[in-house]
């Protein structure tokens, strides 16, 4: 039977046991399940929100493409990847990855999979909004966040 990833870009917030609830609801095969969430920080006091813009349909076409890589090469017995758009306050929610497989390191190296390439591949873009009430420019990527990409291939 193959896995098929749940894939979501959505304004809303998610609710993880929810998702967790659903991924592994009547799948016996699952021996670990890793969640991973990514939330707003502060940057300390001075971060009030982020601003996160995503390029429509590609955004979800690319979260699929690299969901179906992490099930292939970790044998997944499920996944589901969530990310939100929109303004979202410190210590909201941001991004949720949900990894499903019959032993604990396939679960935790597919996270941290779909998590490293989702940094990087994935057509998404922030900007900061300061306590002080001003704007930052839009966030450029890091040469740490493609070099933890770099290590899966």
């Amino acid at each position: 039977m193959t896995t098929s990833p749940t894939i979501r870009v959505q304004r809303e917030d998610f609710d993880l046991q929810a998702e967790t609830n659903l991924l592994s609801k009547n799948k016996p095969g699952i021996g670990a399940i890793v969640t991973f969430t990514g939330l707003c920080r502060d940057e300390g006091g001075t971060l009030s929100a982020l601003e996160l813009e995503h390029y429509p349909g590609m955004a979800e076409a690319e979260m699929l493409r690299i969901a179906n890589l992490a099930i292939e090469r970790f044998a997944l017995k499920g996944l589901t990847a969530i990310h939100r758009f929109g303004k979202i306050a410190a210590g909201e929610n941001i991004v949720l990855v949900i990894a499903a497989a019959p032993h604990r390191q396939a679960a935790f190296d597919g996270a941290n999979f779909v998590m490293d390439y989702l940094k990087t591949s994935a057509p998404f873009w922030k900007k900061e909004h300061g306590k002080d009430g001003k704007t930052g420019e839009w966030i450029a990527a890091k040469d740490s966040d493609d070099a933890a990409r770099d290590k899966w291939k």
